[in-house]
């Protein structure tokens, strides 16, 4: 008697779909190990769960090194370099702006001005100008949320000290009678 056929489509139960990874993942490595063994051939396969673990296994008279060295010069690519080259690209981007935003700091500090035009020089000074408002902006503020905060504080005080003058006399009035 066969199987039946079951329709392909996610587990939707994580129990579920739990055991049939764990069962499915044994079979593949099982006919993994069969085809090392009876076909001589060289096998790698690496598979990482829905948690994150890695599963892997690879012939015996191979390395995950020598397969991949091997499937990259079959295919006529070299991994490691293209993606030493999109990092030697971002690295590159990363570097540009830097040194946009050194040169920006420096022109904001009035160094390096020398090779601006005319138009330039106005928007940096427009920058500037509008930079020096925000600033006096927040430092009125915090100038003021501190006064308003030390007059609070002097009124308490202030307070503190008329109920301690209140208790002073009450005391100086026990004393004398």
């Amino acid at each position: 008697m066969g199987r039946g056929k079951i329709e392909i489509k996610r587990i939707e139960n994580p129990t579920n779909r739990q055991v049939t990874y764990s069962k499915r993942r044994n079979g593949i490595f099982k006919k993994a190990q069969e085809l090392t063994v009876l076909c001589d051939a060289k096998v790698s396969l690496i598979m990482i769960s829905n948690t994150g673990k890695l599963h892997e296994f690879i012939s015996p008279t191979t390395t995950t090194k020598k397969m991949i060295d091997q499937y990259q010069s079959t295919l006529g690519v070299d991994l490691w370099s293209t993606h030493y080259q999109k990092m030697q690209d971002n690295l590159k981007k990363l570097r540009d702006i830097n040194s946009k935003l050194r040169r920006e700091i420096r022109r904001r500090n009035g160094e390096d001005l020398h090779d601006m035009s005319v138009e330039e020089l106005r928007g940096l000074e427009q920058n500037m100008a509008s930079a020096l408002e925000v600033i006096r902006e927040r430092k009125f503020h915090t100038i003021k949320t501190l006064t308003d905060t030390y007059k609070k504080k002097v009124r308490n005080l202030e307070e503190q000290n008329g109920n301690l003058l209140l208790k002073f006399d009450v005391i100086m009035i026990h004393i004398t009678v």
